[in-house]
């Protein structure tokens, strides 16, 4: 009997911390800061609630199983979409292909990046922690005659960025929260349309003040109306960020969502850190525009992997 009622115990121990996870994460509500950078590991603890589950199955504690398998659904539910490719609005034929990357304080290798957007070709390239260094070596490697249009909002650290483009720019206020610097600029694309880019890079998921930068640097982010626009570029958040699902439940979409990709982690970059890899760059399209299709690179003196996303505007 004692030993029973220990095993009963140790099961709901176990169980305890995941049904705990699957709450928190369908509401809104973050207890503590130090949730902001668990939560980005959803995926990870979504495939580890198959544990206790199966404990409780197997010691019979009907229960204990019966809550484990709520826990189980509920993080499955939020997760496992992301594996699965979804559908795209109506599109005509106008394509716009957006690349993606962090330059961590401006080490990423210029001749790797350089041979990235030579392969890749992109339209529109958003840059983070891009400091007025890279960007002198970027051009001197040939980017500015790739992409000839540009917006330069970099600066030294970390909290500089920048839009270069083949098509004509126009820039629009950035937006600066705890002085991070998010580029913002009007793209004119040969078939008439005109996007808003931005260049996403807001505060590391830490509290450092009482108003957070980094849900302000999220929360500042345009969504609404008539504009079409892309996002696109380090977000430090996760689709199991409550500001990432605002974003998305506000006319957007994420290009690797879409294309059942977007568990592939984009941070960090093998050899970097010994954390289990995380989905925290982006390419958010307007959910007018369709998505065709996603990919993540390597790039070496940074760690995070640039993104690229090919999408085709509407009609």
């Amino acid at each position: 009997m004692i030993k029973s009622t220990w095993m009963s115990v140790l099961v709901w121990l176990l169980l305890a911390p995941f049904t705990a996870w699957a709450a928190l994460r369908i509401t809104t509500w973050i207890p503590t800061w130090q949730w902001i950078a668990l939560i980005a590991f959803t995926p990870y603890v979504a495939a580890a609630s198959a544990v206790p589950l199966l404990l409780a199955l197997g010691l019979r504690r009907w229960a204990a199983s019966a809550v484990a398998l709520a826990t189980s659904v509920t993080l499955a539910a939020v997760v496992l979409p992301r594996h699965f490719t979804d559908g795209n609005p109506p599109a005509g034929d106008q394509r716009l292909r957006v690349l993606a990357s962090n330059l961590a304080v401006g080490a990423g290798e210029t001749a790797s990046l350089m041979k990235l957007v030579r392969a890749l070709d992109p339209d529109v390239l958003t840059l983070q922690e891009l400091t007025p260094d890279a960007l002198k070596s970027l051009e001197r490697a040939g980017l500015r005659e790739l992409m000839p249009y540009a917006v330069d909002r970099s600066r030294g650290g970390g909290r500089g960025s920048g839009i270069y483009s083949k098509h004509p720019l126009s820039e629009n206020p950035m937006i600066e929260q705890g002085g991070f610097r998010q580029a913002r600029a009007v793209l004119r694309h040969p078939g008439g349309r005109e996007i808003e880019v931005v260049s996403v890079h807001p505060c590391a998921l830490r509290y450092d003040s009482k108003v957070p930068c980094w849900s302000d640097g999220l929360e500042a982010l345009p969504r609404g109306g008539d504009r079409l626009r892309v996002l696109a570029g380090d977000f430090n958040a996760t689709l199991d960020h409550p500001p990432m699902r605002a974003l998305l439940e506000g006319g957007y979409r994420d290009a690797a969502d879409v294309t059942g990709r977007g568990l592939t982690p984009t941070w960090p970059q093998q050899g970097w850190q010994s954390v289990p890899g995380v989905t925290i760059d982006h390419v958010l399209a307007d959910s007018r525009i369709a998505v065709d299709a996603f990919s993540v690179h390597a790039l070496p003196g940074t760690d995070h992997r640039p993104v690229f996303a090919e999408l085709t505007l509407p009609r």
